[in-house]
C-alpha cells in the first residue's frame, strides 16, 4: 500500500498545486449532499459521475490548483443521452482544429462542441465523467484511480473546509484511489 502521505507529497510537487489535503468523512458526507442537490440549467439535468465514483474510493485527496496545473487527459464535461451516446463534449485548445469546418459539429463555445448528426434517443444530461489521473495511477500499489471536479458549490465548500477563500482563478480536483 502506498502511504497517503506519499500521494500528497507527489501531488503537492506538481506545478500549479497550491494546496493538497486528504478528505475527511464529514467533508465527504457534506459533499455528497451538495452534489446530490445540483440541478442543470435550461431543463437539462446534470450528473457528476466523477464525484460519485471518486467518493467510493478508500482514499480521497483534494488538490486546489491554479491555471499552471496540467490540463486533464480526458474531457471533463460530456452531453450524453440516457443510453450513454455522446452528443457533445468539452474540447481542449489543441483539439479545436480537428473539429473546425466539420458539417457534423456545432461549437457552443470555444471549448464545447455538439455533434449535429447525433440525436438523443431518450433524453439527455450533462455528465461530468470520472477522469484518469496518470500520476497517481503510476504510483506503486494504487488501483481504481479516478479524478473529477466537483460542482461550483462543491468546490467552494471543500475550499472553505480548509479556510480557503472562493477565488475564481482557482479550482479543486478530487482524486480517489484504492490500495492495490
Amino acid at each position: 500500500m502506498v502511504a497517503v502521505k506519499e500521494v500528497l507529497e507527489m501531488l503537492g510537487n506538481m506545478e500549479g498545486t497550491l494546496h493538497v489535503f486528504e478528505m475527511d468523512v464529514r467533508t465527504k458526507d457534506k459533499l455528497i449532499e451538495i452534489e446530490d442537490s445540483i440541478r442543470g440549467t435550461l431543463g437539462i439535468k446534470c450528473a457528476n459521475k466523477g464525484v460519485e465514483e471518486c467518493l467510493k474510493r478508500e482514499h480521497i485527496v483534494i488538490v486546489i490548483k491554479d491555471k499552471r496545473f496540467r490540463p486533464p487527459p480526458d474531457p471533463t464535461v460530456l452531453l450524453v443521452d440516457y443510453d450513454g451516446q455522446i452528443l457533445g463534449m468539452e474540447i481542449f485548445p489543441h483539439q479545436r482544429a480537428q473539429f473546425e469546418g466539420r458539417d457534423d459539429v456545432l461549437f457552443l463555445s470555444q471549448d464545447f462542441i455538439v455533434f449535429a448528426d447525433r440525436k438523443a434517443r431518450r433524453g439527455e444530461c450533462f455528465m461530468m465523467p470520472p477522469v484518469q489521473f496518470p500520476e497517481v495511477e503510476n504510483m506503486p500499489k494504487t488501483k481504481n484511480v479516478v479524478s473529477c471536479s466537483p460542482s461550483p458549490l462543491g468546490d467552494m465548500f471543500v475550499r472553505a473546509t480548509h479556510g480557503l477563500k472562493d477565488d475564481p482563478l482557482l479550482a479543486s480536483i478530487l482524486i480517489g484511489y484504492d490500495d492495490a
